[in-house]
């Protein structure tokens, strides 16, 4: 039986869930045009300064054009990769076997235990993830949180799951993570789970991973090529913001912990708050 992630995971009813990434990108039509066709996103809105992109009325990836900001460094904190959620095994399957029949460059394929993953990266060099989960009554956990690991992927297995051809992104699908570059883990511990109130779901050499509501992780950190990067100073591509959007209770809760740590933060006009983690990314805290 093939599950669908949005009824086998606890990701819909977390307190913290991905909205929108933000982009910054020198050839907008260039990456508009793998997004929409190599990964399946829908255009939903381009102009002069940049493209939204998603999955029905939904934003999954907004794209911001300056071609004067400087080039990411792989070395610098930053973005990892951006995660999109797929809603069954098949189709995930039905995306390999896509990736197969345009030749797509993959940087490598994982089970996680937890989910099963395939990751490239954008002409900007920007990584992705595209992933399902497995049902997460079938996650393996011990008293701190959940196992994951980087088992081979079974992609013949996958792929022939697909009972359909690859048609895009299909409804329910989502960006399930966002895996960030650091320059250290104890601030890292400190933002994410200290002052936005994640839970620390996994502790894997040189990297942490946050998760909400029991989901394995809505947000993760390592310092595998960025170990004691600084914060970014001025504009470059990549990752320019990340929004999350968080239920009322945690949001005021997160919001008195900001203030109590002296941490600077704006308040919108829909209640959201809007603070730097600690390299630089704006975070979007919205309400849910």
């Amino acid at each position: 039986m093939t599950v669908s992630s949005e009824d086998s995971t606890l990701l819909a009813r977390a307190p913290h869930r991905i909205g929108r990434v933000v982009l910054v990108v020198h050839d907008l039509d260039r990456v508009v045009g793998f997004y929409r066709d190599a990964i399946g996103l829908d255009l939903l809105h381009r102009d002069a300064a940049g493209a939204d992109l998603g999955v029905g009325e939904s934003v999954l990836l907004t794209l911001r054009v300056d071609s004067s900001a400087r080039r990411s460094g792989a070395r610098e904190a930053g973005l990892f990769h951006t995660a999109f959620l797929l809603p069954t095994r098949a189709d995930l399957g039905a995306w390999l076997r896509h990736a197969a029949a345009r030749g797509l460059r993959l940087d490598g394929a994982a089970d996680h235990l937890v989910s099963e993953a395939v990751y490239l990266s954008d002409p900007e060099g920007n990584g992705i993830e595209i992933y399902a989960d497995r049902p997460d009554a079938a996650w393996p956990r011990t008293a701190t949180g959940v196992v994951m690991a980087n088992a081979p992927l079974d992609r013949p297995a996958v792929m022939a799951l697909a009972d359909a051809p690859w048609r895009g992104l299909p409804a329910g699908a989502s960006v399930g993570h966002v895996h960030l570059r650091v320059g250290a883990l104890e601030p890292a511990d400190r933002f994410y789970a200290g002052l936005l109130g994640l839970d620390v779901t996994c502790r894997f050499p040189g990297a942490r991973f946050y998760g909400s509501g029991g989901y394995h992780h809505q947000l993760a950190a390592n310092i595998w090529h960025s170990e004691d990067a600084r914060p970014a100073d001025g504009p470059r591509t990549g990752l320019a913001a990340i929004e999350i959007r968080v239920a009322a209770e945690a949001l005021a809760a997160t919001r008195q912990r900001l203030r109590e740590a002296g941490v600077g933060v704006e308040t919108g006009p829909d209640g959201g708050l809007s603070v730097a983690e600690p390299w630089g990314v704006a975070l979007r805290l919205v309400p849910a």
